[in-house]
């Protein structure tokens, strides 16, 4: 039976817990699978050339029309350069003497100006005298439908005093008017007089406001369909990659761990064409799952004819072992005296063969356990198994402390009740042979949902960290030399776990110094109920207080 040692007195150095490489992380929002990746980036790259087009394009067309539009503002400066609007305010013109008969004349030419001949609705003309807006115009539709001259409206003071801030430099500028809206104005001069000229933006603003608005809706309508079309043509496109993912995902899925060898799964040969990367893929992925299946045959091939050797030469065992052990006892209480050195001899003889037939036993019930040998099974209530298996475990170890915690009421499980008491017994002889004189061991039987447990637990030196994940390995021990004086042959623990398994259930440990417990798991009889499998596999370390708990089963 596989047990415990002792702590060494001078430890070697601990091992470091190996990390786990972390999981890399991924930011919200971010897009996960390959299809989602590939339709965002085509999206988002038609998005960035739309924009890019679309400001080219507005860009350019604003360009042209306000082309246009100075090319007009420079003819209506043309057309009102020949006007003298009344000259210097000193000199007067066409018998005006007066200074208010003057600016009188000025309003009068620059509303004839703003209201008749070729100029757009809403141009404006003012006088400039010594740098200042004087008087400004600025023609409106007409009211009446019937009239085809145009209205005149002066400019208010706030207007003026914008129109004021212009550049005199004879450049074309665009201002904004308070109630009015953009403007292009220009100044102008001659040697008579200056002024300044300006005609509205407000058709070429609104052509310009209305091709960004048809750019935004056809880019939104086509990304709109860029990402119908893009998640379609990807889904079509990495159908065969997922195909790929799915047969990889249910290899993994396969319990090859049960040493059965089930490996059909492939790839679809219509998803291996040599010329397309993906189809590249997944024929090496059959290829790799050929080479595994191959591996796994000549593994499982090799485990059976393995166990056939052991249970062959096991069973052939037993007879020449049971006829040496006969032989020596025979010899040793044979009526002829026999020297102390002869006598000894032959209970070593003896000793050794019992040893030698005991490993027999083991190795016997494992190779059948591995062939799948079934097994008795009937209505077993664990509590006088208990009772009797730690009655007998008290009398083998007398300078323990045995007790028990067991329930009022029968703890029920279909069992074979032989090898379940074998179980028992190699539990609390593990208990019993690798702990000191004095050791209280506690066997209890409780129920955990779904599952009836035995736990033995003893509140020894506890299990080496190094030796934990091994415990349930066949012949592994802790101090050979204290194993194989008390006849342990290092399968005790291999033989509760291949019997638990046998069951349906598991074994399990925890141990710490000062506590160390077994746990036996079994399936409760009772309802049907939904039994989730106790976890398998896992190993918690702590390097303070040499704390390890080790789940193993095996099979399902």
């Amino acid at each position: 039976m596989s047990g415990r040692r002792r702590p060494q007195p001078q430890p070697g150095p601990r091992r470091q817990p190996r990390q786990r490489p972390r999981p890399r992380k991924t930011r919200p929002g971010q897009p996960r699978t390959l299809r989602a990746r590939l339709v965002v980036a085509s999206v988002v790259l038609i998005a960035v050339v739309c924009a890019v087009i679309g400001t080219v394009t507005t860009l350019a067309l604003r360009s042209h029309l306000y082309e246009q539009l100075d090319g007009r503002l420079r003819e209506v400066a043309a057309r009102v350069a020949p006007r003298d609007f009344g000259g210097p305010p000193d000199q007067p013109k066409n018998g005006i003497t007066g200074p208010d008969q003057q600016l009188t004349a000025q309003e009068t030419d620059l509303a004839a100006f703003v209201t008749k001949g070729p100029q757009p609705t809403g141009t404006i003309a003012a006088k400039v005298v010594n740098g200042t807006v004087t008087s400004a115009e600025r023609g409106v539709a007409p009211q009446a439908a019937k009239n085809y001259e145009m209205d005149h409206k002066p400019l208010t003071e706030d207007q003026t005093e914008v129109l004021n801030s212009v550049s005199q430099d004879g450049g074309e500028h665009t201002v904004d008017l308070p109630g009015l809206g953009g403007y292009r104005v220009v100044y102008s001069s001659n040697d008579d007089s200056a002024y300044y000229v300006a005609i509205p933006t407000t058709d070429a603003d609104n052509t310009i406001n209305t091709l960004i608005l048809v750019e935004l809706s056809v880019t939104a309508a086509g990304l709109v369909a860029a990402g119908i079309a893009g998640t379609v043509i990807v889904g079509v496109a990495t159908r065969p990659l997922r195909k790929v993912a799915a047969t990889a995902t249910r290899v993994s899925e396969l319990p090859l761990h049960t040493g059965e060898v089930n490996l059909s799964e492939r790839v679809p040969e219509a998803e291996c064409d040599p010329h397309t990367e993906v189809g590249q893929v997944g024929a090496a992925l059959n290829r790799m799952l050929n080479h595994v299946h191959g591996a796994l045959h000549s593994r499982q091939e090799s485990e059976m004819r393995v166990r056939r050797f052991v249970a062959d030469a096991s069973h052939e065992l037993r007879t020449p072992l049971a006829s040496i052990r006969g032989y020596a006892e025979l010899t040793r209480r044979g009526r002829e005296e026999v020297g102390p050195d002869t006598r000894h001899a032959l209970g070593r003889i003896e000793s050794e063969a019992g040893r030698m037939t005991l490993l027999v036993e083991d190795l016997l019930l494992l190779a059948r356990l591995d062939a799948g040998r079934p097994l008795r099974f009937e209505q077993t209530d664990l509590v006088p198994l208990v009772i009797d298996t730690v009655s007998d475990a008290r009398a083998a170890g007398r300078e323990h402390v045995w007790r028990l915690d067991l329930p009022d009421e029968p703890a029920l499980v279909s069992a074979d009740s032989a090898r379940l008491q074998q179980v028992l017994v190699n539990t609390l002889a593990n208990a019993r042979t690798h702990t000191p004189p004095g050791t209280t061991v506690t066997a209890r039987v409780r129920r955990d949902g779904p599952w009836l447990c035995v736990d033995v637990q003893d509140d020894g030196q506890g299990i080496p960290p190094d030796l934990l994940p091994h415990v349930f390995e066949r012949f592994a021990r802790g101090d050979s030399s204290r194993s194989r004086a008390s006849g342990s042959t290092g399968l005790g623990l291999a033989i509760v776990q291949a019997v638990a398994t046998a069951h349906g259930g598991a074994v399990t440990v925890d141990s710490a110094p000062g506590r160390t417990v077994f746990t036996v798991h079994l399936p409760a009889l009772g309802p049907a109920v939904l039994r989730p499998a106790p976890e398998t596999n896992r190993q918690l370390d702590s390097q303070v207080g040499h704390r390890a708990t080790t789940w193993v089963r095996q099979g399902a």
